[in-house]
């Protein structure tokens, strides 16, 4: 489990989970502030503000102006825009290249072994985990 949520960069020096999961949700939602960003992946501000600080000191991400108190509207750069499709393109490729040699069968029970685990992640039922955001755990 460590080594689907731990965020660690690929081997090819791409994007860490975080990273990736921070910039693909700013380019489906330009304009978004941090206090969005935190609600929506349910971690502390700070914990954002600290991502955040990186991609912008990277030149992956710009803030615009508005009030400190509504937070700064957020948008990715030209150069932050290439550096996610560039990983997106890596990742398809290691799913592409993960599933080369399957058979239809292995396919299917594959793509059922998701949906699965999809709804038990949906469900509203579960016991939330007292690790959520801890890497470590």
């Amino acid at each position: 489990m460590r080594f689907l949520t731990s965020g660690a960069r690929t081997q090819d020096s791409g994007l860490s989970l975080v990273q990736h999961s921070l910039l693909g949700f700013i380019s489906r939602n330009p304009g978004c502030r941090a206090t969005d960003i935190s609600e929506v992946f349910g971690v502390h501000r700070s914990t954002v503000s600290r991502q955040l600080r990186h991609a912008v000191d990277a030149g992956w991400v710009e803030a615009g102006t508005g009030p400190a108190r509504a937070g700064h509207p957020l948008r990715l750069t030209d150069h932050g825009a290439t550096v996610l499709e560039g990983a997106v393109v890596r990742r398809l490729d290691d799913v592409r290249a993960g599933l080369e040699g399957w058979d239809e069968n292995e396919l299917e029970r594959f793509v059922d072994l998701l949906r699965r685990f999809r709804a038990g992640i949906d469900s509203d039922d579960r016991t939330p985990d007292q690790n959520d955001g801890d890497c470590s755990a």
